[in-house]
């Protein structure tokens, strides 16, 4: 059971943004915070913790359709269709997010991707041309608050006609210290720092996860830790109460 001392309730201000969230132009600054997300993806299980539920869901010769939420430079989408190519598997993402200057460079590193489109909005309001088999939303859910996070359940389960995975970082006192340690002695970088700390203390406990789901509604879903400081609530057969 993991312990939450330090932060015993969540710490979300709407005033206050992540620096990636900010409004700016392409720089240095933000490419280099990217890549860091990036790695931290790669090294931290972000990647392991899809590549689980690809596994379960998708078989070789298949084809399916599938909405990231809040993508940023598509990374994911891309390790998806890696995934898929190499074991016969056809999927389509349709990749959103509402940051021009990250779209334009996860246009650039999509260009050999043509299975991704990339589409600029606000995950809140948008709305799909037409329903998608899976819809994934990975590491953003502490991005919003409460009652937005809820709705955005809601609109997940709204567009899938056959599943929803929502992963996402599980803040406890060992994340919590984990990430000051992190970001003190590797990815010492200001807007790395900065957002990697305010994301920890925004992050929902495993309790507050799964009220979520309740909250919008979710019936018979499923919830389980991942490594390193991961979690995931999903829902199989969204269209079944």
């Amino acid at each position: 059971m993991s312990s939450n001392w330090l932060f015993p309730e969540r710490s979300f201000d709407a005033a206050e943004r992540e620096l990636m969230d900010e409004d700016q132009p392409i720089s240095p600054e933000l490419i280099c915070d990217l890549h860091n997300l990036q790695r931290l993806n790669r090294w931290f299980g972000s990647y392991a913790l899809v590549e689980h539920f690809l596994r379960r869901w998708f078989r070789p010769g298949h084809r399916a359709s599938l909405l990231d939420f809040c993508t940023a430079t598509a990374d994911i989408p891309r390790y998806i269709v890696d995934w898929g190519r190499a074991r016969a598997v056809a999927i389509r993402v349709d990749a959103v997010d509402f940051q021009a200057s990250t779209l334009a460079l996860a246009e650039a590193q999509c260009a050999c991707y043509p299975e991704i489109r990339l589409i600029r909005a606000d995950v809140t309001r948008f709305q799909p041309e037409a329903a998608y088999d899976y819809v994934f939303c990975s590491l953003a859910l502490h991005h919003f608050s409460d009652a937005q996070a809820v709705a955005l359940l809601r609109r997940a389960r709204m567009f899938a006609r056959k599943a929803v995975l929502i992963a996402d970082i599980e803040r406890s006192d060992l994340s919590l210290l984990g990430i000051y340690l992190l970001t003190e002695l590797a990815f010492r970088q200001r807007m790395t720092r900065h957002d990697a700390r305010m994301s920890m203390r925004r992050a929902f406990a495993a309790a507050e996860f799964r009220a979520l789901a309740r909250q919008a509604g979710w019936q018979h879903f499923g919830y389980r830790r991942f490594p390193v400081a991961r979690h995931a609530i999903w829902l199989e057969n969204p269209g079944v109460t």
